[in-house]
């Protein structure tokens, strides 16, 4: 089950989306950790590939090659940018940042929180744009991304757990 409403304490610039998920909190972990996990488990179809070792700390990178196609929105071709982990507790939560061409950086956080409960792990999948650039948050640019691509990824990363996925 999804739940696409903020919570109460959240900032008004963010979006939020629940799922239980019957697999373990580092099971889950592990494919967010993963460069290539974070490619499989995409539901707006930008990132494409992925290149860099398994994060285990914040301040951990790697590269993915993005293309905005999929959105039809801003025709940017296919270009990269860096993620960077910026909340990194295992098993817990994972959060990052991304760096690109783009400047100033946008600033926006993506990210995932996860909690044992029963017969699984319930995962809190957030997208927070509060602490972006002023150029870029008061823009309408932000958010990128709605509170149903957050619920399909989520369902997507169901699968992922449960089945696998294609490590490039």
């Amino acid at each position: 089950m999804t739940d696409p409403r903020p919570s109460d304490s959240a900032p008004t610039h963010r979006l939020e989306a629940r799922r239980t998920l019957a697999a373990s909190p580092a099971r889950i972990f592990a494919v967010l950790c993963d460069p290539d996990g974070h490619v499989a488990i995409d539901s707006s179809g930008m990132l494409q590939s992925a290149e860099g070792p398994r994060v285990s700390r914040e301040g951990d990178r790697f590269v993915v090659h993005m293309d905005r196609e999929a959105l039809g929105d801003y025709d940017l071709g296919r270009y990269d940018v860096t993620v960077i982990i910026t909340r990194f507790e295992e098993d817990v939560e994972i959060a990052w940042t991304i760096d690109g061409d783009l400047k100033p950086p946008i600033g926006h956080v993506y990210g995932y929180r996860l909690t044992a409960a029963d017969g699984g792990t319930d995962v809190l999948s957030y997208y927070d744009w509060s602490d972006a650039h002023p150029d870029w948050r008061d823009s309408g640019v932000l958010p990128v991304l709605d509170a149903t691509a957050l619920r399909a990824t989520l369902g997507i990363l169901d699968r992922a757990v449960t089945r696998g996925y294609v490590r490039g």
